[in-house]
């Protein structure tokens, strides 16, 4: 992991611990693992509390790990050319990445940080690797993360051409890919929309007011510290023209 630090100096690296039994009920490719690969694996995997704003990859780093959200929000993002700052995705519990870097071993091309405190989870690279040579199971897993993961950048580079009511509505279906992040459940998601506008890329404002006019479409309904989806094909479609004026959405 990044040795970034806490206020009282402690880097990540040293706060990993052993999961408990419900942090390891919340992997979701642990439990299709044949057996025998489970017992082999399960005692290798770490977890750690991380705080918001600390970078859990950076640009440049060594993949040590394949990490995945057991409780909390992450972002993964880059800088575009001018300077600029581009999220590729955000990381609700039950996301699992770095798949990719760890195959190809290469510096991580991207940083990873916590919008929030979260638990994290790690499995080792060469654990990672050990899985990929005994166990079909795990690399069928590994290949539905594949193909999710192509079909969800394809939709961001789309999403980056449309206006911001639905880049929004777009944004937040990606959050609720059963596949890439079983974790979120349902279809409530606990996200403030300062988080969500960093998601996005955009103001908190505006953010709000694309909230309002996903609302009013009947898409969302705005709750106390989250929001709830009616509709989530309309969102994926994310045919959502400008706000009308109106109360503003809380969180």
């Amino acid at each position: 992991m990044a040795k970034p630090r806490t206020p009282d100096g402690r880097s990540i690296q040293s706060r990993l611990r052993r999961p408990n039994d419900a942090e390891l009920r919340a992997i979701p490719w642990l439990t299709e693992l044949e057996p025998a690969a489970r017992r082999r694996v399960e005692p290798a995997i770490v977890v750690a509390e991380v705080q918001p704003g600390e970078l859990l990859c950076r640009i440049g780093g060594p993949p040590n790990y394949w990490f995945g959200v057991i409780e909390g929000l992450l972002k993964m993002s880059n800088d575009r050319v001018d300077g600029s700052p581009i999220t590729y995705s955000g990381l609700p519990p039950g996301g699992w990445f770095g798949e990719g870097t760890l195959l190809k071993r290469e510096p991580y091309r991207y940083n990873i940080q916590t919008l929030r405190r979260s638990i994290v989870a790690g499995l080792p690279s060469d654990d990672f690797h050990s899985l990929l040579d005994f166990s079909i199971l795990f690399n069928r897993f590994i290949m539905n993360q594949f193909n999710e993961r192509l079909g969800q950048f394809i939709a961001a580079h789309e999403t980056d051409r449309l206006n911001p009511d639905a880049r929004v509505a777009r944004s937040l279906a990606g959050l609720f890919n059963p596949v890439l992040f079983p974790g979120v459940g349902g279809n409530l998601l606990r996200i403030t929309q300062q988080e969500l506008a960093y998601l996005v890329g955009l103001s908190r404002q505006r953010v709000n007011e694309a909230l309002l006019a996903i609302q009013e479409r009947g898409a969302i309904r705005i709750e106390y510290g989250g929001l709830r989806v009616v509709d989530l094909p309309a969102l994926r479609n994310g045919n959502f023209g400008r706000s009308k004026a109106g109360a503003a959405a809380p969180g």
